[in-house]
């Protein structure tokens, strides 16, 4: 029976793909998922014969977009652009959830990998971690800022408070556009931020990096050090995208897929375009993938408990 089952999922994917892709992004139409999105599907509808068409349904946390594709026939045909903040995150700040990520979900493939940096207003006068952290002590309640209550800036910013030991007091906004502006005036002290967000004012001299938040160094600041290296060993924080397929999709057609994901991130236009964003193209097996989103998984639910963080 198995044999048999083999030789379907091989004989099915060997006429694959015999109509349009449905690539569902839960995010909206601008930024980075939005980029990663289309760029791909354009360059796998080129290489595949068949459209790739991107289906932003954004809304509740991606859980519109993970219903939609968790019910989808598992034939490859529905694709799911996936984070690490609405895949372990949104599961762990829900009681329930018309979906199970490790059930209802097959890794595909890892697509980017990026850092996220802790920055300071410079009027807060610190230039390293430690200074932070011996200030956070003097000045308990020290206020951050994140683009809302269990995005991952915020739970980054939380786990930082956690392993330094000091009380620092989070201060939501509804968006990265509306937390970076508070940053700049001052209204919040530090926040985790991605490079090219705040990079022309670093250079203004209005913000400070302090720190890389990847286990080493980033490549685009080789000589900043890891919040890490400054004192809080083991701390990570960082951004990851890639893409997901509902389960039970055969194998073959995962590998089908996989091949052509890689080869789109792959080609030159294509990673320059997300190397711009301050994203390493990471473009891996599904198993590599899966132990990404398992470590996920485990992560960031305990620390979800650990804040006490919960919507429902």
């Amino acid at each position: 029976m198995l044999a048999m089952l083999m030789l379907t999922g091989v004989s099915f994917a060997q006429g694959f793909p015999s109509k349009p892709i449905r690539l569902v992004s839960p995010y909206g139409t601008i930024g980075l998922p939005d980029v990663l999105a289309r760029l791909v599907a354009a360059k796998m509808s080129e290489s595949m014969g068949q459209p790739v068409i991107v289906d932003n349904k954004p809304g509740a946390g991606g859980i519109i977009a993970y219903q939609i594709v968790a019910k989808a026939a598992p034939d490859g045909y529905m694709v799911l652009l996936v984070a690490d903040s609405d895949y372990a995150v949104t599961p762990a700040l829900h009681a329930t959830l018309p979906y199970d990520p490790g059930r209802d979900f097959t890794p595909v493939t890892q697509a980017l990998r990026g850092t996220f940096f802790l920055a300071a207003n410079s009027s807060l006068g610190v230039n390293s971690v430690q200074e932070l952290i011996a200030l956070a002590k003097a000045r308990p309640g020290l206020n951050y800022g994140s683009p809302g209550s269990g995005q991952t800036h915020h739970l980054a910013m939380a786990q930082f408070a956690i392993m330094a030991g000091v009380n620092l007091t989070h201060i939501p906004y509804k968006g990265v556009a509306q937390a970076t502006p508070a940053l700049l005036s001052g209204d919040v002290s530090v926040m985790f931020v991605t490079l090219p967000s705040v990079l022309p004012h670093v250079k203004a001299g209005k913000l400070r990096l302090l720190a890389a938040g990847s286990a080493q160094r980033s490549p685009l600041m080789p000589d900043l050090p890891t919040v890490a290296e400054s004192g809080l060993p083991g701390f990570e924080a960082r951004i990851s995208m890639g893409f997901v397929v509902p389960a039970a999709t055969p194998r073959a057609i995962i590998d089908q897929l996989n091949a052509q994901f890689v080869k789109a991130l792959k080609s030159p236009d294509t990673e320059t375009r997300l190397v711009s964003f301050g994203m390493e193209v990471v473009a891996g097996t599904p198993e590599q993938f899966a132990a990404q989103l398992s470590r996920d998984q485990e992560h960031y639910p305990r620390l979800v408990r650990q804040i006490g963080l919960k919507i429902d």
